[in-house]
């Protein structure tokens, strides 16, 4: 046992005494300024906090530059939370769009079900650039695009689960 313990600490001290090399972040000729790798290309999939440049985004049309303006509203089906719903906006397009996002906890049980994505212009009291689908069970909805930035809107969705008379609704905050 005794020579058990001396060739363990032999071996301890042997790996200890080994260089295990140097790396420095840094090291090297500094890249030409027009020579840095480009960043890596934006994601595509699919999120809650939504994501122009997701599949379904780019099948809506929705212009890369989008992001959320005002806050999200959910859509509530007998006092749970199934849905969230937000309004983007392009400046490059001019553009407001509505989306809805299917939560999973709804998706897990509901089997199919129908939604609306849609941008509520205020000021013209029209609900505008509605998409509809039904017998779904997809997650991501994007409306179509609305010239109403100068406006005041709100995104707004439906959504309505297979063997339910009508749909439930609810809408993001109002931009003016």
């Amino acid at each position: 046992m005794r020579y058990l313990k001396t060739a363990a600490a032999a071996l301890t001290c042997a790996f200890v005494l080994v260089p295990a090399g140097i790396a420095s972040a840094g090291s090297g000729p500094a890249p030409a300024p027009g020579a840095r790798t480009a960043p890596s290309a934006a994601s595509t999939a699919p999120s809650a906090a939504g994501n122009p440049a997701s599949t379904r985004a780019q099948a809506a049309g929705v212009c890369a530059d989008a992001y959320q303006i005002g806050s999200t509203g959910y859509v509530k089906r007998n006092g749970t939370t199934i849905a969230s719903v937000k309004q983007f906006y392009s400046p490059s397009c001019a553009k407001n769009y509505g989306y809805v996002w299917v939560w999973d906890s709804f998706r897990d049980t509901a089997g199919d079900y129908d939604v609306t994505a849609a941008v509520y212009s205020a000021s013209q009291d029209e609900v505008l650039g509605k998409r509809s689908w039904t017998n779904t069970t997809v997650q991501e909805f994007w409306s179509n695009g609305t010239s109403t930035v100068a406006e005041c809107t709100a995104g707004v969705g439906t959504v309505r689960r297979a063997g339910d008379p009508a749909p439930v609704g609810g809408y993001s905050s109002t931009r003016c």
